[in-house]
């Protein structure tokens, strides 16, 4: 069995003068990225990809440094496009996201559509898999897209239903050759 695993970024330090996806970890997100490394899982790791955004790279640089790999980017596995509105607010955030899961074929406010970011997602995650290689595979990326991504792979349509408990830096697991989840959303930090 050859399992990949979704791992979002954990907290950020929130700077509403720099574009989100410049954004890097905070303190308490950085701890939260270094003791994931004792999850049980982590050692059958043989390959790390990460969204370019600098919140995933920073978390995916530590799991990567930990296991002697280097971190393979994708850009298109970038969380929703939502530089129309740029930092909102979390309770403007909140109630945009939830008309972005809630109307997943319409632009809600100029950001990307919640069906486009799932097809963008789905085919980043597809032509790594297509790749091969050896072990198993750890994405590092969004919130927003994981939770797309997670509904994708569960043949479930669009909804906030699966969204990430607040926070960031949670992950779930796929059974690639038997192409079903094994698990929703865990928190990154503590053991199952």
């Amino acid at each position: 069995m050859t399992i990949a695993y979704y791992i979002t970024h954990p907290q950020v330090q929130i700077d509403a003068t720099i574009p989100v996806p410049d954004w890097g970890l905070s303190d308490i997100g950085r701890a939260r990225a270094n003791a994931m490394l004792v999850q049980p899982w982590i050692a059958s790791i043989g390959r790390v990809v990460s969204s370019g955004e600098r919140k995933a790279v920073e978390t995916a640089e530590v799991l990567a440094r930990h296991l002697g790999l280097a971190v393979q980017v994708r850009e298109r596995m970038h969380e929703n496009d939502r530089s129309s509105t740029g930092f909102l607010p979390p309770p403007d955030f909140e109630a945009v996201a939830d008309r972005f899961f809630a109307n997943p074929h319409e632009s809600v406010r100029g950001w990307e559509r919640a069906i486009d970011a799932q097809r963008r997602i789905l085919s980043e995650v597809e032509a790594v898999l297509g790749e091969g290689g050896a072990g198993d595979i750890a994405f590092v990326g969004h919130g927003g897209v994981g939770t797309l991504l997670l509904l994708a792979l569960g043949d479930r349509e669009i909804s906030r239903a699966a969204d990430q408990p607040a926070g960031g830096g949670n992950y779930f697991a796929y059974d690639i050759p038997a192409r079903r989840i094994l698990h929703g959303w865990r928190p990154m930090d503590r053991l199952p």
